[in-house]
C-alpha cells in the first residue's frame, strides 16, 4: 500500500473528526500519503454520521458522486466507515455498489487489511463493535484544522439508551481510555501549539479508568498545562458531578462554559424520549452552575416534533429556553433512526409542517435571546484565543472567548494562537466585535481581573 494517497470526508459530530485523525495515523504508518481533495486520491473514505437524517442524505449523494468518479478514474478504491457502516452494510455494497469497504468505529486498527482485500478482487467488511477498543496507543494525526484548537477522545460508546438516539448501536458500550494516555496526547499538542483542547465522549462525565472519574482527569490534565484552555463535551443532567463545576470556578484555563443537552422541556417528554431526569432536576442544575460559576455561559440540544409530542409539551420546552436563556442551542426537528427505542416502539407521527412550524419558533425565540444576551457584552472585557482571520476580511482575525463566543477584532500585530484582551464594542446574535487591548495569557488575564476596579 505504500505511495497510495487518502482522502477522507468527514461528516457529523466532533467525535467523527476525531476519528479521522485516527485512521489518518494507521494509514500513514502503513505508507499512505493524506490529499486534500477527492480528485488526487487512490483511496477515498467517508467518515458518517447516523444522527440525522440529513446528514445521511448528504453522505448517500456524496458516495454517487465518488462512484461516477472511479468509473473515470478506473483505479479508484471507495470506503465508508463510521455511524451509517454497520447499519447500511449490505445495502450500500450489494444492492447500490457505492463501496469497497465498509468498516464500524472500532475496527479502524484493520483498515490495512481490508485495502488488501479489495487489491485482491474481494468487497470488505469489517463492523464488529469491541468492549475493549479505545484507540489509546494511537496518535491522532491532524491533517485540516486551525493549528490552535484540537479535540481529544477520551471515551467511546454510550450506555444511556436514549429513545431517540442510534449511538450505543453505532458505538457499542462506554468505555474509557488509560488518563495517562490522554494526558501524553494533551502534552504532544502543548509542545505543537496548540493552545485550546476539548475533551470528547458521548457522556464525558461518565468518564472511569480504574477509579479515576472525570473531575480528576480535568483536574490533572489542566494544572499540567496551565496555558492551555480545556473544554468538554458532551456531559449528560443525570450525573454531573458538582465538585467539577467547583474546579470549573477555581481553575483559570478550565473555560466558562457548559454544553448541557435539555432536548426537551416537559416531564412527560423526557420521560418518552428516555431522558433519566425531570424539569425541575435540571433546572436546579443549571442553578448549581450559576450559583457556583458566574457568568457561566451554557448551550444545550433541542428536538421538535419527537414522537407523540403535543402542543402543549412544544410550549413547556420554549418555556424552558425562555427561563434559562441559553447563549447557543442546537436545534433539530426529529428525524426517525432505525434500530433505536423509538423507531421499535413509537410512531413518528407529529406531521413534517408541524415539526418545522415549531423548530422555527423555537429557532425565533433563541435567536432573539442570543441577540439580547451578546448585547448585554458591550464593555465588558474578555480573553479571546485567535483562531485565524475573520471570514469577511483579512485585516481582522477571530476567535473565541472563555464563554465560547466568536470575537472578531481588528489584526494589528497579532496572530493566530495569540491570547488577546479585547474590550466589546457591538454584536448581532450569532458574533461580537471587539477592540484589541493587548496581547496577554491565561494567567496574566485572570490575575488583572482579580485586581479591584
Amino acid at each position: 500500500m505504500d505511495n497510495k494517497r487518502f482522502y477522507i470526508e468527514t461528516y457529523g459530530c466532533q467525535m467523527n473528526f476525531a476519528d479521522t485523525e485516527v485512521v489518518n495515523s494507521i494509514l500513514m504508518d502503513n505508507g499512505m500519503d493524506p490529499v486534500q481533495s477527492a480528485e488526487e486520491a487512490d483511496i477515498i473514505f467517508v467518515n458518517t454520521c447516523s444522527i440525522r437524517e440529513n446528514a445521511e442524505t448528504r453522505v448517500w449523494n456524496r458516495l454517487k458522486e465518488f462512484r461516477s468518479l472511479k468509473k473515470e478514474k478506473g483505479e479508484l478504491t471507495v470506503g465508508v466507515m463510521g455511524c451509517m457502516a454497520e447499519r447500511i452494510k449490505e445495502q450500500i455494497i450489494e444492492q447500490e455498489q457505492l463501496v469497497d469497504i465498509v468498516v464500524g468505529p472500532d475496527a479502524y486498527r484493520d483498515i490495512p487489511n481490508l485495502l488488501k482485500e479489495v487489491h485482491d478482487g474481494r468487497k470488505a467488511v469489517n463492523v464488529l463493535l469491541s468492549l475493549e477498543e479505545t484507540y489509546a496507543d494511537i496518535t491522532p494525526v491532524r491533517t485540516s484544522g486551525n493549528g490552535v484548537t484540537a479535540f481529544v477522545s477520551i471515551m467511546r460508546g454510550c450506555d444511556n439508551m436514549c429513545a431517540f438516539c442510534v449511538v450505543p448501536f453505532t458505538r457499542g458500550r462506554e468505555r474509557s481510555r488509560p488518563m495517562s494516555s490522554i494526558l501524553r496526547e494533551v502534552e504532544q499538542l502543548r509542545e505543537q501549539g496548540y493552545k485550546e483542547v476539548t475533551l470528547l465522549g458521548q457522556n464525558v462525565n461518565s468518564y472511569n479508568y480504574e477509579g479515576i472519574d472525570f473531575t480528576r482527569l480535568m483536574d490533572e490534565a489542566s494544572r499540567a498545562n496551565p496555558e492551555i484552555r480545556f473544554r468538554f463535551s458532551s456531559p449528560h443532567p443525570k450525573d454531573f458531578p458538582e465538585p467539577l463545576l467547583h474546579l470549573i470556578a477555581e481553575r483559570p484555563n478550565l473555560c466558562n462554559y457548559i454544553h448541557i443537552p435539555a432536548q426537551a422541556g416537559s416531564d412527560t417528554m423526557l420521560e418518552r424520549m428516555r431522558r433519566p431526569y425531570t424539569r425541575e432536576q435540571y433546572l436546579k442544575l443549571i442553578d448549581r452552575m450559576r450559583e457556583i460559576i458566574p457568568g457561566v455561559s451554557l448551550s444545550t440540544d433541542i428536538i421538535a416534533g419527537f414522537c407523540d409530542e403535543t402542543e402543549e409539551e412544544h410550549q413547556a420546552t420554549m418555556s424552558l429556553m425562555k427561563i434559562v436563556e441559553y447563549d447557543l442551542a442546537y436545534m433539530f426537528a426529529y428525524s426517525e433512526r432505525e434500530r433505536t427505542l423509538a423507531h421499535r416502539k413509537y410512531e413518528d407521527n407529529v406531521p413534517e409542517e408541524v415539526k418545522k412550524r415549531r423548530l422555527s419558533e423555537i429557532i425565533k425565540q433563541q435567536m432573539n435571546i442570543q441577540q439580547k444576551s451578546n448585547e448585554a457584552e458591550a464593555g465588558r472585557r474578555h480573553l479571546v484565543l485567535v483562531e485565524g482571520e475573520s471570514k469577511r476580511s483579512d485585516q481582522q482575525l477571530s476567535g473565541r472567548t472563555d464563554t465560547n463566543k466568536m470575537v472578531v477584532f481588528d489584526r494589528l500585530d497579532f496572530g493566530k494562537g495569540d491570547y488577546v484582551e479585547v474590550e466589546i464594542t457591538g454584536s448581532t446574535s450569532a458574533t461580537l466585535f471587539a477592540k484589541p487591548v493587548r496581547k496577554s495569557s491565561i494567567a496574566e488575564f485572570h490575575a488583572g481581573q482579580a485586581v479591584p476596579a
